[in-house]
């Protein structure tokens, strides 16, 4: 019963905070996986161009970001971002120390690293398609535009969606470190409760079960919309043309 009262959601519990911590981890993953999408696609790009430089520039982000451990990612961000905009305010005359905001940091820092890998999803995507398909758009008459918008994007996103399933759940769980920088997430929530009542095995236990949960549901979300996409024929675009 005194277990049920540490994590219920009455007066003493803690069952508020740690469901806030889960929404705010699943917030902190969402956009982070949106900023990495829009990395991952312009990266994608880069390194699918044939220009030498911007395949360089391509090889250089997925390698930085892939191979820097993301604690350390995190660091500089947080760090190095509130030393940038200290200096920036000491120029304008405000004494003091300003730091970035603990969710835009981390969401920010998530998404570079998610970006790097959603990088190499989208690009193996793409090179997943068949050429005959590309090739019967274009003899067809099919604009570059309109090829993109009826072949090319619903393809790359068939494709990738595995792929997207597995940067979603490393993001999930990169979400945690954030917590360094005072992010009131679900590993920050739990590592308070734990460290208030002094039940840590409760506590983290619980923190882990979450997780589970949280992965265990987006595992589902990512599973139904592979099915989905799978229904549909992918010669089909070229029939809406």
């Amino acid at each position: 019963m005194a277990i049920l009262e540490l994590i219920g959601f009455g007066s003493t519990g803690w069952g508020a905070l740690l469901l806030l911590g889960a929404l705010t981890t699943l917030a902190v993953t969402a956009t982070a996986l949106a900023i990495g999408a829009v990395l991952g696609t312009m990266v994608a790009g880069a390194k699918l161009s044939g220009n030498w430089l911007l395949v360089a520039i391509g090889n250089l982000y997925t390698t930085i970001f892939r191979g820097v451990p993301e604690l350390l990612i995190i660091y500089l961000i947080y760090f190095g971002g509130s030393s940038a905009v200290t200096a920036i305010g000491a120029a304008m005359g405000y004494e003091g120390f300003l730091g970035l905001p603990s969710f835009a940091a981390g969401a920010l820092a998530v998404g570079i690293i998610s970006g790097a890998y959603q990088a190499e999803v989208f690009r193996g995507a793409y090179l997943a398609i068949s050429e005959g398909e590309l090739e019967a758009a274009s003899a067809i008459g099919m604009h570059r535009g309109l090829r993109f918008r009826r072949i090319i994007m619903p393809q790359v996103l068939r494709f990738a969606i595995p792929g997207l399933g597995n940067v979603w759940q490393l993001s999930l769980k990169d979400s945690a470190l954030v917590s360094v920088t005072g992010l009131a997430e679900l590993m920050r929530t739990s590592q308070v409760a734990a460290g208030s009542t002094r039940q840590y095995l409760l506590f983290f236990i619980v923190g882990g079960a979450l997780y589970l949960i949280l992965t265990s549901l987006s595992d589902r979300v990512f599973n139904g919309a592979e099915r989905r996409t799978n229904r549909s024929m992918p010669a089909a675009a070229l029939g809406r043309a």
